[in-house]
């Protein structure tokens, strides 16, 4: 691999205006760090960070950061971006040892048209689409490649399947599904019931709301009716007001 060299300066002010000057001279904010480092402020051109992630091991990238004259072997940890246009905000390094493994996350790539799609009228779920890996700085592989072609519908590959490159080691999970083929799912299109004509001579049919409301109002008419004010009920009278009427009247 060719030699990547990033010029990078210290900063000494930090803060959002100190940022925003920094973007108008065409330079973003970002952070030096290591294992036995302390965090150093630094500045650097979005353009030659933008032409890392753009390359074919994208934020995997091995490459120097120059920092006053004073290289430093990093890898790309994290990035910021604006959410509308895209454009690069901050940018985090980390300095590596070469004879030290580290961990990082490498895309899935697969590769082929599977049987179950091509014969069987299958199709591809791609699930899990990058793995977490251990291994020296210069052994990061740019993809983990996975042939499908042989997968038959109602099959799936796992990731304790896949063969791992040299030197390199999956952490991820071995049980969790890569890839299957599956049944596609048929469109259930539910058709609204159509409703029925009334017979000629025959009386529509009211609707249940109706019924409610009419066996309701029959009810209420079954009911005694309230003595009216001033006049007491009478003593065989049940109820709540004929029992305290009594009860009055015994005083």
């Amino acid at each position: 691999m060719p030699e990547i060299v990033v010029a990078a300066e210290k900063r000494t002010e930090t803060g959002k205006n100190v940022n925003r000057r920094l973007r108008t001279r065409g330079l973003i904010p970002g952070v030096l760090y290591g294992a036995k480092s302390e965090a150093t402020p630094v500045s650097v051109s979005p353009k030659e960070i933008g032409s890392i992630l753009r390359s074919a091991t994208g934020e995997n990238t091995l490459f120097d950061l120059d920092l006053g004259g004073s290289r430093r072997k990093v890898i790309l940890k994290e990035f910021q971006l604006e959410p509308i246009k895209g454009r690069l905000l901050h940018a985090d390094f980390y300095e590596v040892a070469l004879d030290k493994a580290i961990e990082v996350k490498v895309h899935i790539e697969l590769q082929g048209l599977p049987v179950g799609v091509k014969v069987q009228g299958g199709v591809l779920d791609f699930v899990t689409r990058e793995l977490e890996i251990e291994c020296l700085p210069t052994d990061i592989p740019e993809k983990i490649v996975v042939d499908v072609s042989e997968l038959e519908l109602g099959k799936l590959v796992r990731v304790g399947e896949l063969k791992a490159p040299d030197k390199v080691k999956i952490l991820t999970d071995p049980g969790l599904v890569v890839a299957h083929v599956v049944t596609p799912r048929a469109e259930e299109v539910a058709a609204p019931a159509a409703e029925a004509a009334p017979v000629e001579g025959e009386a529509p049919t009211e609707p249940e709301v109706i019924k409610k409301g009419k066996a309701e109002a029959e009810g209420a008419e079954e009911k005694p009716e309230k003595p009216e004010r001033g006049e007491k009920p009478e003593r065989g009278e049940k109820g709540e007001k004929g029992e305290k009427g009594e009860k009055r009247e015994k005083k």
